[in-house]
């Protein structure tokens, strides 16, 4: 999909109540500096300063419009970021456009980071021919999960059950705690409706032929070595042609090629969301009619 329609996914409500919470927990008193700039209508220019992919887009402008402050973008979302670029204007009241930069940029960033990591381990596995899904886990910051799933999304990956209740998943503690593979799966065919799916956590091959046996549709190969993981998915592909297969546990952008085979359906990394980077972006205010520049003030 066209990263610009992905913005199409955010709820606008859903935007507005994060940015509100953001703000409110940046500034949830007195704003002195407000004195210091006062409320003359002013402009800054959002630069990039690192590479990557741009992402964040919706955020950015959510945390802007609580302010009364508009953003015109020079580039769109999902562009690759060669710095140092100019991304965007911002105007708006000086206290306003002060108030809102670190927010802003936290977000922008953030989101960046994610997409890049996304975009990486997606150009990683399509290196190797390998034409299935790579995706994100559920290993997001908590209260930026929308954040962080919208960034694996423009940057090409999956991203993976929203939630919990995107996807039944038995995982290795579900197991344990139903009495084993089989009681487990069967549980959660009980508890399923008809819309979800039902991946079962496993650790061997015999554990993934009772999954499959009780039913399920998806078997996770969590931390398998790579060359066991191709043989353990051939075994079980022939027997269960049906059932999808998912690689993830100890897979990084540096070995994830190991992993790509033709019995792997999908490749699941949680570093993407735990590990990824943020890109580097400042906002520079301007004086009208003159040129925006990275740089503010002369050293």
């Amino acid at each position: 999909m066209d990263a610009e329609g992905l913005a199409l996914l955010l709820p606008p409500a859903t935007l507005a109540a994060l940015a509100a919470t953001w703000l409110q927990e940046d500034c949830p008193g007195l704003n002195y500096t407000a004195l210091v700039t006062g409320a003359a209508p002013s402009q800054a220019a959002l630069w990039a300063k690192s590479p990557g992919v741009l992402a964040g887009r919706p955020f950015f402008d959510a945390v802007f419009a609580q302010l009364n402050c508009e953003v015109s973008w020079s580039l769109p979302e999902g562009s690759k970021l060669v710095p140092v670029a100019k991304v965007a204007e911002v105007r708006g009241p000086a206290h306003c456009l002060l108030l809102g930069e670190r927010v802003a940029l936290n977000t922008l960033a953030r989101c960046s980071g994610v997409a890049s990591a996304a975009a990486a381990a997606v150009e990683a596995a399509r290196g190797t021919g390998w034409t299935g899904r790579v995706a994100g886990t559920r290993k997001t910051t908590p209260g930026f999960r929308l954040v962080e799933k919208y960034g694996l999304l423009v940057g090409g990956a999956d991203s993976h059950r929203y939630d919990l209740g995107g996807l039944l998943m038995v995982k290795d503690n579900h197991v344990v705690a139903a009495g084993g593979v089989e009681k487990a799966v069967q549980a959660a065919w009980r508890a399923a409706n008809f819309t979800l799916k039902v991946e079962v956590e496993c650790s061997s091959l015999q554990e993934a032929v009772e999954a499959a046996q009780a039913g399920a549709d998806l078997v996770l190969l969590d931390n398998f070595r790579p060359e066991e993981l191709h043989l353990t998915a051939a075994a079980l592909k022939a027997r269960f042609p049906s059932v999808g297969v998912e690689a993830s546990g100890g897979i990084t952008l540096g070995n994830l090629p190991q992993f790509c085979g033709p019995h792997i359906d999908v490749i699941s990394l949680g570093m993407l969301t735990q590990a990824a980077q943020a890109l580097d972006f400042s906002l520079k205010l301007f004086a009208e009619g003159t040129t925006p520049a990275p740089h503010t003030r002369q050293s």
